[in-house]
């Protein structure tokens, strides 16, 4: 194997999987770095849910075109990923919740996306289950959905070695060679050093360590996230059901008929710890039954953990480095498999050509991290 190549990508879940992807269909030699296997980070432990409905421009505007990337998977990589239109519900059982919708609907429908604030009843009708006593309304976007990651990030790498790319997995970067503030090559926990002129960080949890090999401390944690699935039962087609209250959680069926969800702790988590916890199993049940009482005798089948990357503001970072030729896809804070395919496909551009599709300046490497992403 050739020990030159455009790009070296470092990370092997959807952001690196996807930028290799649109990187090597536009010519350009691509390795992919990943110390375990594809999936084994961030990626494969998510809940699977994709959705438009953010509150900065530059994250509503990835997200809708990663829908319609996601929308196009089956033709483009010849794979099925699973995609499904089931929709976004976001509950409020209070006034402010609701007043943060009205706010947040007002700058997504200046993109066209199709989301609207909804009544109790017109979300009962959504969701004929769900109990909706203390509910007064929600926001609803039909367009968001769901699809499998293990299966969109199969359909990236393959795509990769169709294009002449080439994909080390149990390969971990461990050196990063900088000379006169530009990046050189990348040395391997095999003993293989790659020159290069471009590098892109995407190692998700692992990015604080990778950002250190170049000299950088990128401002981005790992955090320990829970989440579980059920049983198959008869699909009845529940959307991604957000519960906005401080003790709510959110969950999505499958359209293979499971259900899967998890929530935010009240109490942050953090680390890469994947243990999984008897508290998270009866809390996370609880929350489910609360809202939707049809649950009740579902079993559930698994539980698990994984990691956030969070970033100050619970925004990516997105951007090039001080160091010349050394990129970051990173802090993607729960949302890397609905941004992952757009971002691949915007930073394949940036890398190349030195331009964004579109304003990313509330991405950008070097911004104040000031006012955060409020449908974290």
């Amino acid at each position: 194997m050739s020990k030159t190549f455009d790009v070296i990508i470092i990370g092997g879940g959807i952001t690196g999987t996807a930028t290799g992807y649109y990187l090597s269909k536009k010519g350009l030699r691509v390795l992919l770095l990943e110390k375990n296997f594809l999936t084994s980070g961030s990626t494969g432990r998510c809940i699977t849910g994709i959705r438009q409905q953010f509150s900065t421009p530059a994250t509503i505007q990835i997200a809708m075109e990663s829908v319609r990337l996601f929308r196009s998977m089956k033709e483009e990589l010849g794979l099925d990923v699973e995609w499904k239109n089931s929709g976004y519900l976001f509950l409020a059982h209070s006034r402010e919740t609701l007043e943060m919708f009205k706010r947040n609907i007002a700058i997504q429908t200046k993109f066209g996306l199709d989301v609207k604030l909804i009544s109790k009843e017109e979300c009962k009708g959504i969701v004929p289950l769900m109990e909706t006593e203390e509910l007064l309304g929600g926001a609803w976007c039909p367009s968001d959905g769901q699809a499998n990651p293990f299966l969109v990030v199969k359909g990236y790498a393959d795509g990769i070695r169709r294009n002449g790319g080439k994909i080390e997995t149990g390969t971990e970067a461990v050196k990063i060679t900088v000379e006169k503030g530009r990046v050189q090559s990348v040395t391997t926990s095999s003993g293989d050093t790659y020159t290069t002129s471009k590098i892109l960080n995407a190692a998700g949890p692992w990015a604080k360590d990778v950002g250190k090999m170049v000299g950088i401390d990128i401002p981005v944690e790992p955090e320990r996230h829970e989440a579980l699935i059920t049983e198959g039962v008869q699909y009845i087609g529940v959307p991604m059901l957000v519960d906005y209250r401080p003790d709510g959680g959110y969950f999505v069926q499958r359209v293979t008929g499971q259900f899967i969800g998890c929530f935010t702790p009240e109490k942050r988590d953090p680390g890469r710890g994947t243990k999984s916890t008897l508290e998270f199993l009866v809390e996370m049940s609880r929350r489910m039954y609360r809202l939707v009482p049809a649950l009740k005798n579902v079993a559930v089948l698994r539980q698990w953990a994984g990691s956030y990357s969070m970033t100050p503001d619970g925004n990516p970072i997105v951007d090039k480095t001080e160091v010349a030729g050394f990129y970051c896809s990173v802090g993607m804070s729960g949302h890397g498999f609905m941004l992952g395919p757009a971002l691949g496909k915007f930073m394949a551009q940036y890398m190349t050509e030195g331009r964004w599709p579109i304003s990313m300046e509330e991405l950008s490497y070097g911004r104040s991290f000031g006012e955060k992403e409020s449908l974290a």
